[in-house]
């Protein structure tokens, strides 16, 4: 087997440049840092109030945590799958604690993840929308109404309605991704098979 060709210096240059990406990737680990510390704080005031809130209020508290997690779980996936598809391989073959999409992930196979995710927090945002929407038709909540602990809403029905088109929006254009991908993927087999 014969020694690679040498790259040239601005091959070289143009290569080693993914090693940009590493700052970014390391932000995205201390942005995790900040989940964790919002999600303990959440869990803590759950635990401390469970005598004073409501099932509703619970609930909300309970969706929001989800939230955290799979927002969390978003940022691993971009870490972990971005730095393995853009900057270095992780040399993690073989480790028992590999995740199993590890091994097969590229840039589309990346795509297709993250948009389920997105798709993922959406739906939390939306459910803890609907349950607040039983509060529609009253007023605007504002700092003197909160002061005065009175009945407000968060949600106008418009607002309600926006946030159900985008969700519409993000299936839709995790489908047409899916698609593509499935397309493309298939294309990519036929070619492989003609040769």
């Amino acid at each position: 087997m014969s020694a690679p060709k040498p790259l040239s210096p601005l091959s070289t240059l143009i290569f080693a440049s993914r090693w940009l990406q590493l700052p970014l990737y390391l932000g995205l680990i201390a942005a995790q840092g900040v989940y964790v510390y919002l999600f303990g704080k959440e869990l803590w005031h759950l635990i401390h109030g469970a005598n004073d809130l409501g099932e509703q209020q619970i609930m909300l508290i309970v969706l929001g945590l989800i939230d955290v997690v799979m927002i969390s779980n978003l940022l691993v996936m971009v870490i972990v799958g971005g730095y393995e598809t853009f900057v270095s391989r992780l040399g993690l073959q073989g480790h028992p604690d590999q995740p199993e999409w590890l091994s097969h992930v590229n840039a589309s196979v990346l795509k297709v993840k993250l948009a389920m995710a997105i798709i993922g927090i959406s739906s939390i945002h939306l459910l803890k929308t609907f349950i607040e929407a039983g509060q529609l038709g009253m007023p605007l909540c504002t700092p003197e109404l909160l002061a005065a602990k009175a009945a407000c809403t968060k949600f106008t029905s418009g607002g309600v309605m926006w946030q159900t088109i985008i969700h519409c929006v993000f299936i839709l254009s995790a489908i047409g991704i899916a698609w593509t991908d499935k397309l493309m993927s298939n294309s990519h087999s036929k070619a492989q098979a003609a040769h």
